[in-house]
C-alpha cells in the first residue's frame, strides 16, 4: 500500500528558491544554473536528471520568454521569471508559458512592476496549494485502497495502479483548467 506521508515527503515539496536566496548581483548562466541545481535538487527524479541547462535558458531567450540580458548577466528579475518558467512547462506548452508571462515580462522590463512582491505571491500560492495537495493525496490513498479492497492478492499492485491513474486525472484537470485561461487570457478575456 502507498503511505500517502512517505509520498509527500519525497516530492520535497518545501523546495522553492525564495526571493532572498537570489542573489542581489547580476549572474552569469553557469550561476543561474548552479541557483537551481542547488535549489531544486531533491526534486529530480533521478541523479542524472538536469535542473535547468544552458540550451534551456538559450531557448528561452531566443523564444522571448524572459526579457533580454544585459552583458550576458541574469538579474534577479531573470532568476524569478526562469523559476517561473521552469514550473509552468512541465504543465504548459511553451508557447503558452509565453502567453502567460508576456505582460508581466513588459511590465518587468519597463519596470512597471516589483517583480519580488508578485513572486513571493506566486510563492505564497505555492505553500497554500502544498498544503491542499497533501491533504488530497491522502484522499486519493485512502480511495484507491478502498476501491483495491476486493482483489485479495493483487490488491497492492490494483491499488498502486488506481492511485496513478487517480493522480494523474488530477493533473490532467488541473492542467485543462490551466490551459483554459492561457486560451482565455490570448483572446484578450479576463477569467
Amino acid at each position: 500500500m502507498a503511505d500517502a506521508k512517505e509520498l509527500i515527503s519525497r516530492l520535497a515539496l518545501e523546495k522553492k528558491i525564495p526571493v532572498e536566496e537570489i542573489p542581489k548581483i547580476d549572474l552569469y548562466i553557469d550561476q543561474v544554473i548552479q541557483l537551481f541545481d542547488t535549489g531544486f535538487s531533491e526534486m529530480k527524479r533521478t541523479p542524472e536528471d538536469k535542473i535547468l541547462t544552458k540550451t534551456m535558458i538559450n531557448n528561452y531567450a531566443k523564444g522571448k520568454l524572459f526579457y533580454p540580458v544585459t552583458n550576458k548577466k541574469y538579474s534577479r528579475n531573470h532568476v524569478m521569471l526562469i523559476s517561473l518558467i521552469y514550473q509552468m512547462k512541465s504543465a504548459l506548452s511553451i508557447n503558452d508559458v509565453k502567453k502567460v508571462l508576456a505582460g508581466i515580462n513588459e511590465k518587468a522590463a519597463q519596470k512597471e512592476i516589483d517583480l519580488s512582491e508578485f513572486y513571493d505571491s506566486y510563492l505564497e500560492i505555492q505553500r497554500f496549494n502544498d498544503e491542499i495537495f497533501k491533504r488530497n493525496v491522502e484522499q486519493q490513498v485512502e480511495r484507491a485502497e478502498a476501491e483495491s479492497a476486493d482483489f485479495g492478492n493483487d490488491r497492492e499492485e490494483i491499488n498502486k495502479v488506481l492511485l496513478i491513474a487517480s493522480l494523474v486525472h488530477m493533473s490532467n484537470l488541473y492542467r485543462r483548467a490551466a490551459e483554459t485561461l492561457v486560451d482565455e487570457m490570448a483572446g484578450g478575456k479576463e477569467a
